[in-house]
């Protein structure tokens, strides 16, 4: 039984939580069982439930085929303490659940989790509103600074701003944002990256899955821009690193057997004992590396596992959120993880469990848990970390849509402006993101955003009574030379062109005319013409 796939949303951890529930309840073979000379109808044993629970969570693909035998069993034993079931006498939590004969049942009605309410944030004033251009300064002229082609142009502003094609220059001035501060700097990282993460999500809103006051900007411009060469977070306080001894340990697997200082074991089983040093420091950590607060955030890019494309990208843009010692421990070890999965010098570090599965369980707590006990974040977690430890180098990568994205609109607040009079529209804004369109959309985008206004222009000039009509042939004219297209569409002939365009006046000339003054005056046939 498959089940439902649980896709991303607010609270997506307690609905697999319930769905489990369900699905366990539903498909749970019961029967009659003896045990001390009495008879117990609709039962199962501890065995039994390990047995059914374990081939429903490893055919989920909420949950999939890395789930082992002793995962199910500490899940029964949290469906035990939450009274999702109980042993024959009634009794439930008082004890571990164990995997044996003891016999258990389904109480009358199995709790399932409410989905707890919290206030909206979208409303709330931690997103900050990306800085515009409603601050600016004026620059002296003596700067040359060429106008930034419009996003949207009317046919009365494109009067202002293409003025000089037809003779005439409205005031405007120079102006420019006043220096945008650092800290302004990390309230556009903040915006931008909450904006794409919830667009890449697939969420209207990411209410009940992300609270922006957890967000740090600063903490995104240090994990993109404090790394080494190999991408690694750089702290600046030390304080805050992993010891030492723990570095060193990491370095030693890594590179087995060149990481060993003393190139070769001091004695057997040397390496699982810096594997246990390993282990040992990341499971006294007093918080998952991806954090509580960022656990339903995590927990819905689950749901995009099957686009790998998509999860990466999904997973590059979350972790930027983590404080910079988090992001750092989780690079450090999801690639030692991946070096000790795919080193075959390196001996086996477990006499019964494959290594990459050791490295999984060993470690997939350390990484992501869920401030809830009762809930399935070690199931989760195999999931996530296992895709983690297969793609660390592209999820350590900064995300580069997200980067062009920030730093364009970084620029765009550095540039100086033409204002015109009258106008306090900034067209030149910068986007969040961009969305890619046909070819065929953006021609006829081109087509309304530039030859309308120009057509609505051309009518304009038409249409004026009060210009005199020497002065609307000069400008005309200039128009068909700026603008050919645009004018041989409104005047595809000569008729067309003479029913609205006024003439000039004839003016005659005379050619020249050689008299004889002996005879009397003959003039020349057609010796007048008129000059259009």
């Amino acid at each position: 039984m498959e089940g439902q796939v649980i896709g991303a949303g607010p609270y997506r951890a307690t609905k697999l939580w319930n769905e489990t529930i369900k699905l366990f309840r539903g498909g749970m073979p019961l029967r009659r069982h003896w045990a001390n000379f009495r008879c117990y109808d609709c039962t199962f044993t501890g065995s039994e439930a390990v047995d059914y629970l374990h081939e429903l969570l490893r055919s989920n693909y909420n949950f999939g085929p890395e789930v082992t035998r002793y995962q199910t069993l500490q899940l029964l034993r949290k469906f035990f303490k939450a009274h999702v079931i109980e042993d024959v006498k009634g009794r439930h939590g008082t004890e571990d659940f164990e995997d044996n004969s003891h016999l258990y049942r389904f109480p009358t009605m199995s709790p399932l989790k409410s989905l707890p309410t919290r206030p909206s944030w979208r409303d709330g004033s931690d997103l900050p509103r990306l800085i515009r251009w409603d601050d600016y300064e004026e620059l002296p002229q003596k700067e040359n600074v060429a106008p930034q082609k419009s996003a949207e142009l009317t046919s009365d502003l494109w009067n202002k701003r293409h003025s000089v094609a037809i003779g005439d220059v409205h005031e405007c001035k120079l102006i420019r944002r006043r220096e945008v501060t650092s800290k302004q700097v990390d309230h556009i990282w903040k915006s931008m990256t909450i904006t794409h993460l919830q667009r890449v999500l697939g969420l209207k809103s990411l209410d009940g899955i992300l609270n922006p006051a957890h967000v740090n900007g600063k903490d995104i411009v240090v994990n993109i821009f404090n790394v080494n060469k190999t991408g690694i977070v750089v702290l600046e306080n030390k304080a805050e690193d992993m010891p030492y001894w723990v570095v060193s340990a990491m370095k030693c697997l890594a590179n087995w057997p060149e990481g060993n200082d003393a190139k070769q074991p001091l004695y057997p089983g040397f390496e699982r004992d810096v594997l246990r040093t390993v282990a040992d420091y990341y499971q006294k950590l007093k918080e998952p590396l991806l954090t509580f607060h960022l656990y339903e955030v995590f927990v819905n890019i689950l749901s995009l596992l099957q686009e790998q494309d998509k999860a990466i990208e999904a997973l590059q843009v979350s972790c930027l959120l983590l404080p910079p010692p988090n992001r750092r421990r989780l690079q450090l070890l999801l690639r030692l993880m991946a070096r000790v999965c795919h080193n075959p010098r390196l001996p086996p570090l477990n006499d019964t469990i494959a290594t990459r599965t050791l490295m999984v369980q060993m470690f997939s707590h350390c990484v992501l848990g869920s401030p809830d006990d009762m809930d399935l974040d070690e199931l989760l977690a195999t999931k996530l970390v296992t895709f983690m430890m297969e793609h660390h180098g592209a999820i350590s990568q900064v995300n580069a849509k997200l980067r062009c994205q920030v730093e364009e609109h970084l620029s765009h607040l550095k540039r100086a402006q033409i204002k015109y009079a009258g106008s306090d529209t900034d067209f030149s804004a910068s986007p969040a993101f961009c969305k890619q369109i046909k070819r065929v959309d953006c021609e006829e985008q081109k087509v309304i955003g530039t030859q309308i206004p120009l057509q609505q222009l051309l009518e304009g000039l038409i249409a004026d009574q009060e210009l005199p009509a020497k002065d609307k042939r000069k400008r005309l004219k200039q128009f068909q030379k700026s603008y050919p297209e645009v004018y041989q569409k409104r005047f595809p002939t000569e008729e067309s062109k003479a029913a609205v365009i006024p003439e000039k006046a004839p003016r005659l000339k005379p050619h020249l005319v050689l008299f004889n003054l002996k005879k009397p005056f003959q003039p020349f046939q057609r010796s007048w013409s008129f000059r259009a």
